[in-house]
């Protein structure tokens, strides 16, 4: 049997995780793989286990594998896998549970970061300047969240003692569910856009978000309003982004998410005049990716690998 891990950027797996007793079967690829080299390079692989969406699974790709009998995802959702045709071929797919701290924490540093204008008073510093432009806190600023599931809760919760106001929008969100969670309820997303200093984006990609955001929502928002992405990068219409940035509404914006990754050299999001101003801050998918979350992961793995040989697959995805 042959096991590929793939996109393994830190070179993890195998030590945060015991693959001793599989570890002679194990193939480990650190870098991206080449859309038109995977069907070659995945062939001899009976299990394949994925690092979220970074290596998309479709129908087409699942179908030039013959020998695969296992894919194991990271995560307990992976909509860039087809299950149903790994299903139609008899092949098991399982998951992993995750750590949602991860993100919501980097979300919030993010908020701070550019709230304060971290980004711009340190590139002054190199250079050999001074300070740029008085930032502003969290405290008494409105901070809305697109989105008030288990990601959008937690933000809310690590928000709250920084003394913003959060308000909360998603298309089925109800008032219960945000007084629930201790936060105002928004009826539309136009208000909570023209409304709010900050605004996060948490919500799960479908059709009904892809794109949810555009040019006519961003030009609801405030000059100086700031808006963190570290949910999907669909969800934003990236072009109209860089245009309202440029035009100066919302004043900021950070995305840890993208929609090719890794983001490509000559990507237009790679516009240097707007890092270096610190109006655009980019983090290379960090989100989920903590030590601790990557320590769960991997182990989880290398249990659904252990738990389909002993044929009782757990965590199965439908």
């Amino acid at each position: 049997m042959r096991i590929a891990i793939l996109d393994d950027y830190h070179d993890l797996s195998t030590t945060l995780a015991d693959w001793s007793d599989l570890r002679d079967a194990v193939t480990v690829f650190d870098a991206p793989l080449p859309a038109e080299d995977l069907a070659r390079t995945l062939a001899p692989f009976e299990v394949i286990c994925v690092m979220r969406e970074r290596t998309p699974l479709p129908g087409a790709v699942i179908a030039s594998l013959p020998k695969l009998r296992l894919i194991v995802s990271t995560g307990r959702r992976n909509g860039s896998i087809d299950v149903t045709a790994a299903r139609q071929r008899g092949i098991v797919v399982c998951g992993t549970d995750s750590r949602s701290a991860s993100t919501a924490q980097l979300a919030m540093t993010l908020l701070l970061m550019g709230l304060r204008n971290l980004p711009a008073e340190m590139n002054s510093l190199a250079e050999g300047g001074w300070q740029v432009d008085p930032g502003r806190d969290l405290d008494g600023l409105t901070l809305g969240l697109v989105g008030l599931g288990r990601l959008g809760a937690e933000v809310a919760a690590l928000a709250r003692p920084f003394g913003a106001e959060v308000i909360a929008w998603s298309e089925n969100l109800t008032k219960a569910r945000c007084d629930e969670v201790g936060v105002t309820h928004s009826a539309t997303l136009s208000s909570l856009l023209e409304r709010s200093d900050a605004v996060s984006i948490h919500l799960v990609l479908s059709e009904r978000t892809r794109r949810l955001i555009g040019a006519a929502e961003l030009g609801l928002m405030k000059p100086n309003a700031f808006l963190v992405n570290t949910s999907r990068s669909q969800i934003l219409d990236i072009d109209a982004l860089l245009d309202a940035l440029r035009a100066g509404r919302p004043g900021m914006a950070a995305l840890d998410v993208f929609d090719t990754e890794p983001l490509l050299p000559d990507d237009p999001l790679r516009d240097r005049e707007l890092i270096e101003k610190g109006r655009l801050i980019l983090t290379p998918h960090l989100g989920y990716g903590s030590r601790q979350t990557y320590e769960l992961m991997y182990r989880q793995t290398v249990e659904a690998v252990r738990a389909w040989l002993d044929g009782d697959p757990v965590r199965e995805l439908r």
